[in-house]
C-alpha cells in the first residue's frame, strides 16, 4: 500500500512539472482553443517570438496619428519610473454631433505587464478605428480615449508589477505609485462614462490541481469583472451587467467563445471558495464604477500561455472593445440618463458588505479526459451582497488643512474639493477609533490598519481653509469608499492616515442640509 501511495505521488509530480513548462497541453488547445484565421499585423505579429516592446509600438502608433491627425491625438500623460512617457490617445470628430452629446469611452490595457493580449488586441483596435471604414461612424456618437500600455516598465520586462513591485490595479486608492497618479489624474480629466481595463488571466491555478484525475483547467476565453458595490447605485450596476455586458457576451458567442462573469479562488478554512465579481475600489472595476461610470475589467485566458493561442486572444479583445463601443454607440442618450439618475441617487452610505454564499456548479476542462465538466463550489458572490454596516448619507465631509495629503489623492480621484472662506461653528459627526489591528505583514509595501469607529455629534469650530468635499457629485461614491474608515479599500486601511485606538480622525461629516 506504501508502494502505491509513492508511485501516484511521483507521477503526480511529473504531471505538474510537465504542466510548468508547457501548461496548455497541445490537444486542450486544439479543441478549445484554436487561433483564428485571420491576419493581424500589429507589432507582436511582425516576429516570430516575445511580444510588443514599448519603442515597436511607438513606431506603430506615430505614423498612424500623423496619417489620420484629423480624428486622433497623441498626446503623454506622464512618465513611467524608467522614464518612458506614457502614451494617450483620443478621438474625436469634431465635424459631428457636439461634445456634450457624445459619450466618452475610456479604454485602458497594459497595467500587468505579462499580460500581452491585452496591449496587443487594442493596438489592433485603434488600427482599425482608424483604417477601417466599418467603425469610423462610431466616433460621430462617441469620443474615445485609450491608453494602450498602462505599464510600460513592467511590460518591457513581461512582468506583472511595476519597477517598485507595486501591483498597479491594487493602487487605485492609495495612489503610492508614480503611474497611479498619472493614469488615475488623466481618467479624471477625461470624466468617461463608459470604462474598459483590459487583462490577461491565469487559467491554471494551484487550486485546480485537487479536482478529477490530474486537475482542471478554466475553460472560459473571457470573464467580465463588474462592481457589485452597494455604493454603485443599482441602476447603473443593472445597467453595466443587463446591456454592456450581455451585448458583449452575445457577440463572443457568435464568434464562437466562451464567455463567463469572473472569479478567482481563496482559502476559506481549509476550503477553496470562488469569488465572484467586485467591490474593492483597490481595482478598476469598482474604483471607475464609484465615479458612477459603466465599468468592466475584461479577464482574457491567456497569462502564462506564451503564444499559444495568441490570435484568438487579441482578437477576443478586439470583440470586447467593439461591442463596449457599439453599444455606447446605439444608446448615447440612455447612457446619459443611467448615469444622471445614478449621480442623484441618495440613500445611506454603505461601509462594509459581505457576499452572498451558495453552492454552484461550475464548468471546467479535465486535464486527464480533456472533456467539459461541472464541479460543485463554494461561491462568495459579489454581485448579490448585503450591507452589515451603513451610516447616514453626509452632505458633505469636512477635511481639516492639515490634510493635504488626503486632498491630493481626492483631487486625483476626481472629486471637487472646496474651501471655507473663514472659521465657522457647526454641529457635525466625528469619528473616534474604539479598536484598531495593524497587520504585521506588508501588503502592497504598506502595514494595512483595520478600525472600527463610533460616530458623536459634537460642536467644533472649522478654521479658514477648511476642506468641503460635498457629494452631491459625480465622483461622491470614491469618497464614502476612502473616508470612511471601516472600508476595505479607504484611506485608513491603506495608512495613508495613521490613527490609534481613542484618537478622533482628523475628518467629519456633516449632516445639514443646507451647504455652506
Amino acid at each position: 500500500m506504501k508502494k502505491l501511495f509513492i508511485i501516484i505521488i511521483i507521477g503526480f509530480s511529473s504531471f505538474c512539472s510537465a504542466q510548468m513548462l508547457n501548461p496548455q497541453p497541445k490537444e486542450v488547445t486544439e479543441k478549445f482553443f484554436p487561433d483564428f484565421k485571420v491576419e493581424i499585423n500589429t507589432p507582436a505579429f511582425q516576429k516570430k517570438k516575445g511580444f510588443t516592446t514599448y519603442e515597436e509600438m511607438m513606431n506603430f502608433l506615430q505614423p498612424l496619428v500623423e496619417q489620420h491627425s484629423e480624428v486622433v491625438e497623441l498626446k503623454f500623460i506622464g512618465e513611467s519610473q524608467k522614464g518612458f512617457k506614457i502614451p494617450m490617445l483620443t478621438f474625436n470628430n469634431s465635424a459631428s454631433t457636439s461634445a456634450k452629446e457624445k459619450v466618452k469611452v475610456w479604454i485602458q490595457a497594459g497595467i500587468h505587464g505579462d499580460e500581452p493580449a491585452s496591449t496587443e488586441g487594442v493596438l489592433y483596435l485603434i488600427q482599425q478605428l482608424l483604417t477601417n471604414k466599418e467603425y469610423q461612424d462610431l466616433l460621430d456618437k462617441l469620443e474615445i480615449g485609450i491608453v494602450p500600455m498602462a505599464n510600460i516598465d513592467g511590460f518591457n520586462d513581461q512582468v506583472r508589477d511595476a519597477k517598485n513591485g507595486l501591483d498597479l490595479n491594487r493602487d487605485q486608492t492609495k495612489l503610492n505609485a508614480s503611474e497611479s497618479i498619472y493614469l488615475k489624474q488623466a481618467f479624471s480629466d477625461f470624466n468617461a462614462e463608459v470604462a474598459l481595463d483590459f487583462h490577461e488571466y491565469r487559467a491554471y491555478r494551484r487550486d485546480f490541481v485537487h479536482y478529477r484525475e490530474y486537475g482542471v483547467t478554466n475553460p472560459y476565453d473571457v470573464m467580465f469583472l463588474y462592481s457589485g458595490n452597494l455604493n454603485v447605485p443599482k441602476n447603473l450596476r443593472e445597467f453595466t451587467e443587463d446591456t454592456f455586458v450581455e451585448n458583449a457576451k452575445a457577440l463572443l458567442k457568435e464568434n464562437e467563445l466562451r464567455p463567463y462573469n469572473y472569479f478567482s479562488t481563496t482559502d476559506c478554512q481549509g476550503y477553496t471558495c470562488y469569488n465572484l465579481g467586485s467591490v474593492n475600489a483597490r481595482s478598476s472595476a469598482t474604483s471607475y464604477a464609484l465615479g458612477n461610470t459603466v465599468s468592466s475589467l475584461i479577464e482574457v485566458r491567456g497569462v502564462g500561455l506564451g503564444r499559444t493561442s495568441f490570435k484568438r486572444r487579441v482578437m477576443t479583445t478586439f470583440l470586447v472593445a467593439k461591442s463596449y463601443l457599439e453599444t455606447a454607440y446605439k444608446h448615447p442618450e440612455k447612457v446619459k440618463k443611467v448615469i444622471e439618475q445614478a449621480k442623484n441617487t441618495k440613500g445611506e452610505v454603505v461601509v462594509k458588505s459581505k457576499r452572498k454564499v451558495s453552492r454552484e456548479e461550475m464548468s471546467f476542462i479535465d486535464l486527464a479526459e480533456n472533456e467539459l465538466v461541472t464541479e460543485e463550489v463554494i461561491l462568495r458572490n459579489a454581485l448579490a451582497s448585503s450591507a452589515t454596516l451603513t451610516r447616514e448619507r453626509p452632505t458633505a465631509y469636512l477635511i481639516l488643512p492639515t490634510q493635504e495629503k488626503l486632498i491630493k489623492r481626492l483631487k486625483v480621484l476626481g472629486l471637487e474639493v472646496e474651501q471655507l472662506s473663514s472659521s465657522k461653528t457647526l454641529e457635525v459627526e466625528n469619528y473616534e477609533i474604539i479598536d484598531y489591528y495593524r497587520d504585521l505583514h506588508k501588503y502592497e509595501k504598506v502595514h494595512r490598519q483595520q478600525v472600527s469607529a463610533e460616530t458623536h455629534s459634537v460642536t467644533k469650530t472649522f478654521p479658514e481653509g477648511t476642506y468641503v468635499v460635498y457629494l452631491d457629485q459625480k465622483n461622491a461614491g470614491l469618497a464614502i469608499e476612502t473616508l470612511e474608515p471601516e472600508a476595505a479599500n479607504s484611506f485608513l486601511s491603506y495608512d495613508v492616515i495613521s490613527t490609534q485606538k481613542g484618537e478622533e480622525l482628523p475628518y467629519y461629516r456633516y449632516l445639514m442640509s443646507q451647504k455652506l
